[in-house]
């Protein structure tokens, strides 16, 4: 049997992403890609991958995989979790890792993901990737297109995610350290394009506005619910290209913007843009945040653009062997029961 990562449970919204699927919205087809591709890579740069490869985003819940395999090194990356290591489908309870780590599991051994908090999506990456055929360069899965990641769709109980490697490379886990994930106090946004279809009082209102993330929320856009933002021309324009970032202001003056599954075009004026730097942030914002923003240029755009792949090529410096103190007991142990109810003194 081919190797693979079985899904026992799916989680909420469990997909295949990767950095997205550029060079084709002229052709009306979305991008996509990872909500937070700073924590795709840090996952991907703790298995050893290329930085765009292909893992799992989880949203809100996690899944249950088992592994059938002969062993695999999976990583995890974002929102804080409860991780599980089980020795098979069968156990109730096993042994608690942190994220931010590799680990290495044998066939038949389990790893369950409880419900996320801190932030919207977990990464969980697996070294040499999914053996997924790309759609147009990418294996990134967009669901209102019904295609890329794994037969176009989110996870479902009884999926066989085929793995390109049957095994994992022979060596000491990896952890990552000083890795800043938290959202900044205002997002960083370009005014307009359209800055002119709004009074100037709706555009103060913006930017001196705390909004929520509204419950109707995905992938797609971030819905906020706050003050309401005045039109001074109306709220529909001809529909032109829809930017990462773009702030759209529809007819009831609440806000929207939009993020990887985005639409290409739009006829909402665009009030604002989030900065490329401040995206990754933005994705990690669960329902019921606070989110304000503040208005830069385009020179500290570009600088914020730089000092973030510089923090990104930095990556690998900040991995170092977990550790014998820190590291996480070896599978067989678990299908020995030796352990059970370990406290981490250094949690």
């Amino acid at each position: 049997m081919s190797p693979a990562l079985r899904v026992l449970a799916p989680g909420l919204l469990t997909t295949v992403q990767d950095l997205g699927r550029t060079g084709y919205q002229h052709l009306g087809i979305a991008v996509s890609g990872a909500l937070d591709p700073v924590s795709l890579q840090a996952a991907n740069a703790l298995v050893g991958n290329a930085s765009g490869t292909g893992a799992l985003e989880v949203a809100y819940v996690g899944p249950t995989l088992a592994v059938d395999a002969d062993d695999v090194r999976l990583s995890f990356v974002g929102a804080r979790a409860a991780i599980e290591l089980l020795p098979d489908e069968d156990a109730a309870t096993g042994m608690r890792i942190e994220g931010m780590r590799s680990v290495r599991l044998r066939r038949g051994e389990v790893v369950r993901i409880g419900s996320l908090s801190g932030s919207t999506v977990l990464y969980v990456a697996v070294e040499g990737g999914f053996d997924i055929p790309p759609v147009l360069g990418s294996v990134a899965t967009y669901i209102r297109g019904r295609f890329g990641g794994w037969q176009g769709r989110a996870l479902v109980a009884g999926d066989r995610l085929p793995l390109v490697r049957n095994a994992a490379t022979d060596r000491e886990e990896w952890r990552l350290d000083g890795l800043d994930l938290e959202p900044p106090a205002r997002f960083r946004v370009i005014a307009g394009p359209q800055s002119d279809y709004f009074s100037e009082r709706g555009v103060d209102t913006f930017f001196a506005g705390t909004y929520l993330v509204g419950a109707g929320s995905d992938r797609m856009g971030m819905r906020l619910d706050g003050p309401a933002i005045d039109h001074a021309r109306g709220f529909n324009i001809t529909s032109d290209g829809i930017a990462p970032g773009s702030v759209q202001v529809p007819g009831n003056g609440q806000p929207i913007v939009l993020l990887a599954d985005r639409q290409t075009t739009g006829g909402y004026p665009k009030i604002a843009t989030v900065i490329s730097a401040d995206l990754p942030a933005l994705g990690r914002l669960p329902i019921g945040a606070k989110i304000a923003f503040e208005a830069v240029g385009l020179e500290a755009a570009a600088a914020a653009r730089r000092a973030l792949f510089a923090e990104l090529a930095a990556l690998p410096g900040r991995i170092v062997p977990l550790g014998e103190a820190r590291a996480i007991v070896e599978p067989r142990l678990l299908d020995r029961n030796l352990i059970s109810g370990v406290v981490d003194a250094y949690a």
